[in-house]
């Protein structure tokens, strides 16, 4: 019967999702000390940009959140891992900036309707299993921020050298701890058709849409 397929379906979502939590609370503390810098373009998009609040969606270790701090007055950081948020707060200790960092899924925001200013959704939609999934994450970052708000968002690639595929596909890569445990990690890999696809397809507006150095950028706003 149709219910049971969609039921089934929205579990086996659950299912990758959790995994991808679970495997951050894994490799936590190796991710942070290895990827340490944020990502380039973020810097560029947040170039003159001022405001209240900021979110980073998919916080991570927090290397986005430091940015996001010398913009506004107060920065939110969702991650489901709890070893990632204990890596943001240590960081933010560490540097010398405040962050809120808040336990949560990026397809339900806790965060209220409406009050962020700037946005930065990056490196965490290529952990969603579904294109329904990350058309919803998009529609929550539209919901959350402010009229006129604007975001980025960012995406790995097909046309990272890493990848021989032209079409967008889902993989494992594994993650190698000190000790030799390799742990794997789902992503989809988004080709940059699609990822215009999902971006358009959401509620946010889009500013511009582009690929560098085997990523997918967007930037995004609300009317």
């Amino acid at each position: 019967m149709p219910e049971k397929r969609i039921h089934s379906e929205l579990y086996e979502d659950y299912e990758v999702i959790k995994g991808v939590m679970q495997t951050y609370e894994k490799i936590g503390s190796h991710f942070s000390q290895t990827r340490f810098h944020p990502w380039p373009e973020v810097g560029k998009f947040l170039e003159e940009l001022s405001g209240d609040i900021a979110l980073d969606m998919g916080c991570g270790n927090g290397r986005h959140s430091e940015l996001l701090s010398k913009c506004v007055e107060r920065v939110v950081g969702v991650d489901m891992s709890s070893m990632m948020l204990l890596e943001t707060s240590n960081r933010g200790k560490s540097n010398g900036f405040e962050v809120n960092p808040i336990r949560g899924n990026v397809m339900e925001l806790p965060v209220q309707t409406g009050c962020v200013d700037i946005g930065v959704y990056v490196a965490t939609i290529h952990h969603l299993p579904t294109t329904e999934c990350r058309i919803a994450s998009l529609n929550e970052l539209e919901r959350v921020l402010v009229a006129g708000g604007t975001a980025i968002v960012g995406s790995w690639c097909t046309e990272h050298e890493r990848f021989e595929e032209g079409k967008g596909f889902d993989t494992l890569v594994n993650w190698t701890l000190p000790d030799g445990t390799v742990v794997p990690r789902y992503y989809h890999i988004y080709d940059i058709e699609e990822f215009e696809r999902d971006v358009n397809a959401s509620r946010l507006e889009v500013i511009e849409i582009y690929s560098n150095e085997g990523n997918c950028y967007s930037v995004v706003s609300k009317g």
